[in-house]
């Protein structure tokens, strides 16, 4: 298969991409390398060093490309940041994902083309009264980001109706492993390993009892695989369905890594999500997908990436 896939330069995305040249795929990227790094790029794929908010430049790669899968995980995905300022998350998320949509829409090919589409769980649902949240869960996003990934999500489904498209949803957990940035916001596993490793204490906002759901990314990426032959016009959460709080991945991250400093507590940030899981049972019986990497074991992958 011809596959675009967009932010593939990036943490998620680049594991993706490596996935599908493996499986003998032709690749080319979309990334505009803001928050990406050419180290993580395949030198078997196609980079194009593209904004996707720009229409006349995403519609040119895609008349040349002709792809027949697009699997869209660049983003802006910083909770605090999109608080501060949400114009550029809502332009990159919302705008970008329309032209990704109407490129797809106009130059893509064959009769089972698909739009994969990168979303997310815990920022999307809020702080639900039931957990692990479902796909049935009323949607409350309490930051722009979710907001903007809200929105995207009915832009994919528009447009494929308006086009005749087939497209995937994911929402995703809070997903680690190699590559993810150290000095991002989001991300507390590679936050974390990356000052520890230079012998200074994380920080942690709350009490330490704020939880997600995390999920390794080779697993995710089993997910995106699966995802190129199974699943049509449907959205599907991603997870364990297992809460795991901030002072735990403090705790396997300090044993890991022989860290003997206590972390620096601060208040809880405005527009962060306290406790999310996500019920992933959806996503087993349409893909016979579930993830197998417990956390031990992919924080010992991860940390053994890390110099």
């Amino acid at each position: 298969m011809k596959i675009i896939v967009t932010g593939g330069a990036g943490f998620i995305g680049s594991h993706v991409v490596d996935a599908y040249i493996k499986a003998g795929h032709r690749v080319a990227i979309i990334d505009n390398l803001s928050t990406g790094f050419k180290k993580n790029l395949n030198p078997k794929a196609k980079l194009y060093n593209a904004d996707i908010r720009r229409l006349k430049t995403v519609e040119k790669i895609f008349r040349h490309e002709k792809p027949n899968i697009v699997n869209h995980h660049a983003a802006i995905a910083s909770v605090v940041e999109s608080l501060k300022n949400p114009i550029p998350t809502l332009e990159t998320n919302v705008i970008g994902t329309t032209n990704l949509m109407i490129a797809f829409g106009n130059h893509g090919i064959g009769k089972d083309k698909k739009f994969i589409f990168a979303s997310t769980g815990g920022a999307l649902y809020g702080n639900p009264k039931k957990i692990p949240a479902d796909e049935k869960t009323a949607v409350a996003p309490l930051s722009p980001y979710g907001l903007s990934k809200l929105l995207g999500e009915e832009i994919v489904k528009f447009y494929s109706r308006y086009f005749g498209l087939n497209y995937l949803i994911f929402r995703y957990p809070n997903i680690y492993g190699p590559r993810q940035n150290p000095k991002g916001e989001a991300g507390i596993v590679a936050i974390f390993s990356g000052l520890m490793k230079n012998k200074k204490r994380p920080t942690i906002f709350g009490d330490g009892s704020k939880a997600r759901d995390y999920t390794y990314v080779g697993d995710i990426v089993k997910a995106n695989i699966i995802a190129l032959n199974r699943g049509k016009n449907e959205t599907l959460n991603l997870g364990w369905s297992k809460p795991v709080n901030d002072q735990k991945i403090f705790g396997t991250l300090a044993a890991g890594l022989n860290f003997k400093q206590k972390p620096i507590y601060a208040p809880y940030r405005k527009g962060e999500v306290y406790k999310i899981t996500l019920d992933a049972n959806r996503a087993k019986k349409s893909l016979g997908w579930r993830p197998k990497v417990i956390l031990e074991e992919g924080i010992q992958k991860t940390l053994s990436t890390i110099h």
